[in-house]
């Protein structure tokens, strides 16, 4: 009787327990049709790190609708079961809204972890004690869907300082990476980034075709979706399903209305962060959509700056709802689709009445107010760029109704009367080739930017003005024919001067009495000019940055006060006659050029010798060097001693002989198209760059050490913390002539792509490719070379993509960086035979390039040539045996995961099936190949 009691309370315990335990064990449902996201699932996978003991947290953060949830649920079913208990809080950012929603949030998770019905949270301080309570011995896996700020994870969780060793939690932000940067735990960040064009191609066609391919009748309408949509899942979906078994025609009008509104339910999704705004971050977005996107921040920002409207703290904030981003160089940019949402939300304003919007940035919609007259005080920006010219009957007193204008961008346009009256309170007036003199009556008080190049516009009446423009920073009068001297202006606060092409200008004034602020100033191509004041230099440009001379074909010396700029970063110049008065130069006088970063010396026929370079102590910063088109015969020795020197243009140079050194840090060197240069000597410049690569030439198939990096003296140059990290910026390239490098171990003449087998440790690599030159005139950028790698079938990386000059035998030789190499590997579940593919694809306009040889260096661990078959493991390339994580996919549990395991076996082949399998390792070859550090020709850019 005793006995059956224990064993009925036994029973009760595990009948009890049943649910918590199958709850526990409980998948997610992910989806069906999924593409993209077994990769990017895995790459978050490696970092959680689960076999770590310790508490770490990933955010994945990404655009709206890019697959974030998608990507955790997936992670989730997967390594659920290595925890005592599991979470996933969806639409956090939405539920924690209110202290019910919290409270509820709350409970569930206590509630899937604990598994306990009865639990009564009433307050959100007892909530966090509880859960700290219950919670902080167990290894818990948590995953907090869509997230927009810190305060609400403390309003859920508290601190977070709580969780066990061994625990993870994982967050979903459409914000910032750094939401976590505060909480004091090890953490790491996961963007996602879009779907690249193969993989959008296929979700496309899993949800509009039923993953059937499609009727030829619908392939360019399927590439526009695919252009449209720019890679973002949630896009490529929604109009997939709106497309299904619709007609061709149906199809043109739907995706016609697409690029005019945009769905709704696409909208919704991506106007989350967009709402989430106050009404001045708001303001912001939408200038950047209208108006800005791709302009340069520093420009935008003293645009809104005037504007009152705070960019200084409202763009970072953008950049922490993910709807910019601001590039290396200071570039704004958005998704076309985000960029799109923000339009739809000024239409939206007034769809119907145009006068009535903020903002009118098509030129269609421009035309009709402006022609029609149909403005109001309504209209904020005005953007008028129709893609070709045309005649536009505008009537002289059009903006008189328009008192708020403050954006005003009108180009490729033809009036036929001068505008009579311009509103005084407008920002930025930019016009070109404007026919007319400024309306009389207008006072540019306000103005900020002003440009009007190749315009008939005259300089007296903005310098007679009774009153400084203090406003204006940016001042753009490029190609003014009518410009003849540059009188005092009076802008005290002007940053920018651009009096580029201006061929009938003079004189440039020695007093620049309102010039202290000015940073960059354009002079290139001013024909007529002779010669700048010294006393300019002297006293008034103390913090210019940038100076550009090049083209002034009279200007025959620079003063000797150009040395005193001490922030010159930047200087072209038709002469480099650069000879101070004294005779010492250097810092300790206040002579040299201690910041300067670019020199541009291009079509200096003048240019013989570089007797300046012959000290690089007078610059020390200097990191690249424009010689291209110059009669210079040698670059000296001397050149090798410049330590941070990563750019050399020497194409073009008729008459160079000899490079006679190269620094270590040499990044890139352009030298096609010199007919008299030693190229292939052993002191030549291609056997000084493969030296700086690292390449060893007797290096043969079959030669690596497998296990060890190549020898320490051929190590790659690696950045400091403080350079870019970006792997082509940090690639080695050469741009030279040649037919073929006979010793490179992996060639081929007809293929474009090479394979070959490395260890656990990526060796050195070098790719060349040679072109025969056609018939187009030189400086001919007709093709586009993209060089990609790929490492046990994963996706291939695009390498490189560049323009192309054909118009003379170019040979293209490149190197990755290893570190880049080595972290593709590591990416790639690796093991002791790792099969790489090497491709090159080149885009061109007209007739197809002549590669006529093309191959890659590398010291693999194939068989030597003399051997047979290659005797290599059957082994499915990048499994290990001993890896208890092999099958990862195969052991997800959520619903859907064939589709996942289909996909698996689709983007997967083994090298080994290939139809081409000769004796030879060198028969391995399938086309060119990965070029990080190239040989090509570069487009000779205008001054900068």
């Amino acid at each position: 009787m005793v006995c059956s009691d224990i064993e009925s309370k036994f029973i009760q315990r595990i009948v009890d327990d049943l649910p918590r335990t199958l709850k526990k064990c409980m998948p997610l449902f992910v989806g069906k049709n999924l593409v993209g996201v077994q990769p990017r699932a895995k790459a978050v996978e490696l970092l959680l790190s689960t076999k770590l003991n310790e508490a770490r947290m990933v955010v994945i953060h990404g655009l709206p609708g890019i697959g974030k949830t998608t990507i955790a649920k997936a992670v989730y079913n997967r390594i659920a079961k290595h925890f005592d208990g599991c979470s996933f809080l969806e639409n956090v950012r939405e539920t924690s809204k209110t202290e019910d929603g919290i409270i509820k949030l709350q409970g569930q998770l206590l509630k899937e972890i604990l598994g306990d019905e009865n639990l009564k949270i009433h307050s959100t301080s007892k909530g966090i004690n509880l859960i700290k309570n219950e919670l902080r011995c167990k290894k818990v896996l948590l995953i907090l869907d869509d997230v927009d700020t810190l305060e609400r994870i403390e309003n859920l969780l508290g601190d977070c300082n709580w969780f066990t060793l061994g625990s993870r939690v994982i967050i979903t932000t459409a914000a910032n990476s750094q939401l976590l940067a505060t909480l004091g735990k090890v953490y790491t960040t996961y963007e996602v980034k879009e779907l690249d064009k193969q993989e959008a191609l296929q979700l496309f066609e899993k949800h509009a075709f039923h993953g059937k391919k499609p009727n030829k009748d619908y392939s360019e309408l399927t590439n526009q979706v695919i252009q449209y949509a720019q890679g973002l899942p949630i896009a490529l979906i929604i109009i997939a399903r709106d497309l299904c078994g619709r007609t061709k025609h149906e199809w043109e009008s739907t995706l016609d209305k697409y690029n005019k509104i945009p769905n709704k339910d696409m909208q919704e999704v991506l106007k989350v962060s967009y709402d989430s705004l106050e009404e001045i971050e708001q303001d912001i977005f939408l200038d950047i959509a209208c108006f800005f996107k791709g302009w340069t921040k520093d420009y935008v920002v003293d645009i809104l700056n005037a504007c009152d409207l705070y960019p200084d703290y409202g763009i970072p904030k953008l950049v922490n709802k993910c709807l910019i981003t601001v590039d290396q160089n200071g570039i704004l940019l958005m998704h076309d689709l985000i960029q799109q949402m923000g339009r739809e939300v000024v239409r939206r304003e007034s769809p119907h009445i145009l006068g009535k919007r903020s903002r009118l940035w098509h030129h269609q919609d421009a035309l009709e107010v402006l022609i029609e007259n149909k403005g109001t005080d309504e209209i904020r920006g005005i953007m008028l760029r129709p893609p070709e010219l045309v005649n536009v009957p505008l009537h002289p007193d059009v903006f008189k109704r328009m008192e708020n204008l403050k954006i005003l961008l009108v180009d490729n346009i033809n009036i036929c009367k001068a505008i009579q009256y311009l509103p005084n309170g407008i920002k930025i007036l930019y016009w070109p080739k404007y026919p007319f003199r400024l309306p009389s009556k207008y006072y540019p008080r306000e103005l900020v930017g002003f440009g009007m190049p190749h315009s008939r516009i005259g300089l007296e009446k903005l310098c007679k003005l009774e009153f400084q423009l203090e406003n204006m920073k940016h001042l753009n009068l490029s190609g003014c024919k009518f410009i003849t001297k540059l009188p005092d202006l009076c802008t005290p606060n002007l940053e920018t001067l651009d009096l580029s092409y201006c061929e009938n200008l003079v004189k440039i004034p020695g007093s620049g009495e309102f010039l202290h602020k000015l940073k960059t100033l354009y002079l290139g191509y001013c024909k007529k000019l002779q010669n700048l004041p010294n006393n300019l230099m002297l006293t008034s440009l103390e913090v210019l940055e940038k100076l550009s001379l090049g083209g002034c074909k009279n200007l025959r010396d620079l003063p000797d006060g150009i040395y005193k700029l001490q922030q010159l970063r930047v200087l072209g110049t038709p002469t480099f006659k650069l000879r101070p008065s004294c005779n010492s130069f250097d810092s300790s006088s206040g002579y040299g050029f201690l910041k300067m970063t670019q020199l541009f010396l291009p079509h200096c026929k003048s240019i013989i010798e570089l007797d300046l370079l012959m000290k690089p102590d007078y610059f020390p910063a200097l990191a690249s060097i424009h010689l291209h088109g110059t009669n210079i015969i040698t670059i000296p020795e001397s050149i090798s001693r410049f330590p941070r020197l990563k750019t050399l243009q020497i194409n073009d140079c008729k008459h160079l002989r000899e490079v006679q050194g190269l620094p270590l840090s040499i990044r890139w060197v352009f030298a096609d198209n010199c007919p008299l240069l030693d190229y292939e000597s052993p002191s030549g410049l291609l056997n000084q760059v493969i030296e700086i690569m690292g390449i060893l030439p007797n290096g043969v198939c079959g030669s690596a050490r497998s296990n060890e990096l190549m020898d320490p003296h051929f190590t790659d140059y690696f950045p400091s913390e403080s350079e870019s990290e970006d792997y082509f910026s940090n690639s080695r390239l050469l741009v030279g002539w040649g037919t073929e490098i006979p010793w490179f171990n992996h060639q081929s003449v007809e293929n474009n792509s090479i394979l070959f087998w490395v260890g656990r440790k990526f060796p050195k690599l070098a790719v060349y490719i040679a072109f025969r030159g056609d018939e187009a005139p030189p400086g001919y950028f007709s093709d586009l070379c993209h060089v990609y790698i790929s490492i046990n079938g994963c996706k291939k990386l695009k390498c490189m993509a560049k323009y192309i000059d054909l118009s003379h035998n170019i040979l293209l030789l490149c190197s990755p960086p290893q570190r880049f190499l080595q972290q593709i590997l590591n990416e790639s579940n690796p093991t002791d035979q790792n099969h790489v593919e090497v491709t090159y694809e080149i885009l061109h306009c007209y007739e197809p390039p002549n590669v006529t040889r093309w191959g890659v260096h590398v010291e693999c661990i194939c068989p030597p040539q003399e051997s047979g078959i290659p005797n290599l493991p059957l082994l499915t390339a990048g499994h290990d045996d001993n890896d208890d994580d092999v099958d990862y996919w195969s052991e997800l549990p959520f619903y859907g995961s064939d589709d996942l395991e289909a996909e698996e076996d689709e983007e997967y082949q083994s090298p080994l099936v290939l139809d081409d399998t000769s004796s030879s390792c060198m028969s391995w070859l399938v086309g060119p190949t990965t070029m990080l550090f190239m040989l090509f020709r570069f487009c000779c850019p205008r001054d900068f």
